[in-house]
């Protein structure tokens, strides 16, 4: 049946809502779409529901392509399973939590990895039933501390996961090779760009993870690419490391009077100033280590200070240093946290100290200190003293000092080198359309999903998880096909495949209209229709412009000579041609 638009359920605004940061969120919003419930958390309206079944019918055909099946469970789930696995603490805030009339603690399910993992438990035994692939399309919780950018960030959202499970390492091989090409499929018919890169497997755990990345300015994600082939986000860079230097012969440390130096930047001023100048000519931020001290608070609440040494001339990366010290939680040491080690002189902090170390788990601090990967043995540097306004310089790596380990947490620049020996990588920023993991056995050792091999042992089944953000790529279509005036979707997506509009007061118009409509319909088309009769041409117009049908047929003036005009949003061509040549055009 013709769906009319007097009868539809559709109202578009003429204003951008207040909130709306991207151009998706506002014309979604505006064209009648999504209607915003609670911060990052959006009613579906019949325009958006039509888009949102069309991209989730392309990722149902792939997946049955890749030989999975669907089935459902409910977004309200038991605490236990999450208990069992450790991740009803390791998600902290951003789990949803509640509890019932008894007092039983529910979440509202980020992800499905337990219960995926106890269907299979209950009802498979044997290596005879695998491998096996199980889906669904389903609505996921998340408590994101600042849910923005409309669907591409929000509080809820809808995923596509599914889970592969097999009882050997090269079963989840092909398992994981099969969802990974079905992703290609997917998202080349999506018309989405999209980079495949090195991810860190952050609370899902296991081994390779990979995210599928749309480049996009707007995008939440900085990942790394060389011309050689390497990709990765940033989280999963991998520095690569100098060579250790041979450091007999070099000058032994010296502390200085450094007076109003507690910045890398007047540090190396003074000391371009007051030291002699190194061979490289004068003194640079990289000649420094700097020492940023941590505060961790672990899932058992306690509270670690962690210092990290890194080159003078790199900052912090807020999402590596999330990574490398989950699933604790991370944040800047406090001036409460100062006075309670008050041998960190504050600005004036360094590993080391006439009399031995300051700091590592065995120093006279006791705080743990991990250091950059490029600060090998031999490399000679100026760091604090650990006295008020006092540095030392000529502090050498593994003669005068050590640490308790390696941590990747600097910022990652352009032109570093890549760690597969690709070349230099370029920074760009991307928007996660897609995950594949290895999960490994994880879950299953966790669950106790096991079942029978071929010499009747019991062995742990492996696993992997593969997800696709639905609403997230729906969200990206549109920042992708728009214009001035509105929303252009792609044919394949578009809620209706034809817009009709009928424009004048001339009732010819309107039973010309309506006999076009019935015509398209009967030749399999999806049509809207515009009959609204007191509507001025203008506002129907702008209405097919924000609403985004890529192909509009205007029945007007023309009417009564059996002219109508083909309008092609894509294009911008508008011409006028006959009834039965416009029907003909479009019916093909």
């Amino acid at each position: 049946m013709v769906t009319r638009l007097s009868h539809y359920f559709l109202r578009t605004l003429r204003e951008d809502p207040s909130d709306a940061e991207v151009t998706s969120h506002r014309l979604l919003v505006r064209a009648g779409y999504i209607r915003r419930q609670a911060p990052g958390v959006f009613a579906w309206l019949p325009l958006g529901l039509k888009v949102k079944a069309k991209i989730e019918a392309v990722v149902r055909e792939e997946m049955a392509n890749a030989g999975a099946y669907e089935v459902h469970f409910p977004a309200l789930l038991p605490r236990e399973p999450y208990e069992q696995t450790g991740r009803w603490e390791e998600y902290g805030d951003a789990l949803f939590r509640l509890q019932d009339r008894k007092g039983a603690d529910y979440l509202l399910a980020p992800t499905h990895e337990e219960v995926f993992t106890l269907l299979v438990k209950d009802l498979y035994s044997s290596y005879k039933d695998l491998p096996l692939t199980i889906y669904q399309i389903q609505d996921k919780y998340r408590d994101e501390a600042r849910p923005r950018a409309g669907l591409l960030r929000g509080r809820e959202f809808t995923m596509k996961d599914a889970y592969s499970f097999d009882y050997t390492d090269a079963g989840l091989d092909a398992s994981y090779q099969a969802q990974r090409e079905a992703y290609e499929r997917i998202f080349t018919r999506l018309g989405l760009e999209y980079v495949i890169v090195q991810a860190d497997a952050g609370a899902m755990g296991g081994s390779r993870s990979e995210e599928f990345l749309h480049p996009t300015p707007v995008g939440e994600d900085t990942f790394v690419r060389s011309d050689g082939g390497y990709a990765a986000n940033v989280e999963a860079f991998t520095t690569v490391a100098p060579e250790p230097i041979p450091f007999d012969g070099l000058p032994e440390p010296v502390i200085y009077d450094s007076p109003d130096t507690p910045t890398i930047a007047t540090l190396v001023a003074h000391a371009n100033a007051h030291l002699d100048a190194p061979a490289e000519g004068e003194w640079t931020a990289a000649h420094t280590l700097k020492n940023v001290v941590l505060a961790l608070t672990h899932l058992d609440g306690t509270r670690e200070l962690v210092v990290v040494g890194l080159p003078g001339d790199r900052d912090v990366d807020d999402k590596r240093v999330e990574v490398a010290f989950a699933p604790a939680a991370v944040e800047a040491a406090t001036e409460a946290d100062f006075e309670r080690h008050p041998l960190l002189v504050k600005g004036y902090i360094g590993p080391w100290t006439p009399t031995g170390p300051l700091l590592g788990e065995e120093s006279a601090t006791g705080i743990r200190y991990v250091l950059d990967p490029r600060v090998v043995d031999g490399t000679s540097w100026i760091t604090g003293a650990n006295a008020h306004e006092k540095h030392v310089h000529s502090l050498v790596a593994g003669r005068d000092f050590a640490a308790d380990g390696f941590v990747e947490v600097a910022t990652v620049r352009e032109g570093d080198p890549a760690p597969d020996g690709s070349g230099p990588v370029h920074l760009a920023r991307g928007m996660e359309i897609g995950h594949v993991f290895q999960l490994g056995r994880k879950y299953a050792e966790a669950l106790g999903l096991k079942v029978l091999d071929e010499n009747g042992k019991l062995v742990t089944v492996t696993m992997g998880s593969y997800g696709i953000g639905v609403t997230r790529i729906l969200a990206i279509i549109a920042e992708l096909n728009n214009d001035d005036k509105g929303l252009i979707w792609p044919a394949s997506i578009a809620p209706f495949d034809v817009h009709v509009v009928a424009t004048g007061r001339d009732a010819v118009a309107f039973e010309l209209a309506a006999s076009v409509a019935d015509r398209l319909e009967a030749a399999g088309l999806d049509v809207l229709y515009d009959d609204r009769a007191k509507v001025s041409p203008g506002v129907k117009f702008g209405d097919a412009e924000l609403i985004g049908v890529p192909r509009i047929l205007i029945v007007g003036r023309g009417a009564a000579d059996g002219e109508v005009e083909l309008w092609d949003r894509r294009t911008g061509d508008r011409r006028s041609l006959p009834v039965a040549d416009a029907v003909a055009e479009l019916s093909s």
